[in-house]
């Protein structure tokens, strides 16, 4: 990438397909920093002829898009290469930008990169985000992670009592004098 500045922008295809329908993909570039696309991706929304992929194969090659390579990419090819049973295919995007992501993390210094999405998935509960297949992250919505965090109370507002002043609290007198330890 010729720009290893600022935070990478990678759409999902959900959004670029989105965009497309609306005319709009050049929304894409005002958050300012870089915008690439992640080989799996691109091979998504381009692969069918569909009303969108013409558009956003020419829009990609106006803007001289970088086309980010990933492993799983190269998976699938190999996998359609050696004329193996329909290799998987659902997901395939996802998993390349949280590898590309990853990778980005190990890099010195380290890059940061921005998964642009649809949410309809995080909208029916957690979405699990694995790193080399262990579960690493977890996305939630911003209610349920208000939810789940109890919703930003402060320490004085839980360790208050109220109603505390109506509580009768009756200290039986003490009528005996101390005496020494007995250490013995």
């Amino acid at each position: 990438m010729s720009d290893q500045t600022g935070v990478v922008l990678l759409p999902d295809a959900g959004p670029l397909i989105t965009l497309a329908y609306a005319d709009a993909l050049d929304l894409l570039f005002k958050p300012g920093g870089p915008l690439v696309l992640v080989d799996m991706v691109l091979d998504e929304v381009t692969r069918n002829q569909t009303p969108t992929s013409q558009k956003l194969e020419h829009w990609a090659k106006a803007h001289a898009l970088p086309v980010l390579p990933t492993r799983i990419f190269l998976h699938l090819k190999q996998m359609q290469g050696e004329s193996c049973a329909a290799p998987r295919r659902a997901n395939l995007g996802e998993l390349a930008i949280q590898e590309a992501v990853n990778d980005f993390a190990l890099e010195s210094p380290p890059r940061t990169g921005v998964f642009l999405f649809e949410d309809h998935t995080a909208r029916n509960g957690p979405v699990i985000i694995t790193d080399r297949g262990r579960p690493a992250h977890v996305l939630l919505t911003i209610e349920e992670y208000r939810r789940i965090a109890g919703g930003g109370h402060k320490i004085a507002d839980l360790l208050a009592m109220p109603g505390i002043d109506e509580v009768e609290l009756e200290i039986p007198r003490w009528d005996e004098l101390p005496r020494p330890a007995d250490l013995s």
